[in-house]
């Protein structure tokens, strides 16, 4: 019986050190409560990747400054367009999903045409210059777009080409 209480002592004792004593500031970390719409909001700051991001104003950094698309999308250049990306691009841009670089599908509703003409006849200085084309090499892994050397012509009906892909 003395064994017994002299344990319940010990084992009472304890319990009242660890539960009392000194003040410690409560530390930041994880917890129970429930925050509020608001407070999530405030503390978390949604970053949309570039590939996402919309900017119908920007027109690159190259020679193309002015484009106008008709209404009707040319076939026979879409046609044209869509042989020189499955010759010229296919090695890093699928055409429905990401890969090595991003979808070009629903691309104009994302970027002005000017821009992704500049993008495909002028990579190089786009990732130096535009702030957009630099935010998509750092997305896209520090992957560079490849100058294809294409002329206007074939740059055009590569983005004609885009406009099919819905």
């Amino acid at each position: 019986m003395k064994k017994t209480l002299s344990i319940l002592t010990v084992l009472f004792a304890t319990i009242l050190i660890s539960c009392g004593g000194k003040e410690e500031k409560k530390k930041e970390g994880f917890s129970y409560e429930k925050k509020t719409p608001t407070e999530q909001k405030a503390t978390k700051v949604e970053s949309v990747p570039a590939s996402k991001k919309v900017d119908l104003t920007n027109k690159g950094i190259g020679p193309i400054t002015s484009l106008e698309l008709p209404a009707e999308i040319d076939q026979t250049m879409a046609t044209h367009g869509a042989d020189i990306f499955k010759k010229m691009c296919t090695a890093c841009h699928r055409a429905d999903k990401k890969f090595i670089g991003p979808a070009p599908t629903n691309i104009l509703d994302r970027r002005s045409p000017e821009w992704v003409m500049n993008m495909i006849l002028n990579p190089d200085e786009m990732t130096q210059k535009d702030p957009l084309a630099r935010a998509l090499l750092i997305e896209f892994n520090g992957s560079p777009m490849a100058n294809q050397n294409l002329s206007q012509e074939d740059a055009r009906a590569v983005l004609e080409y885009f406009r099919t892909l819905n």
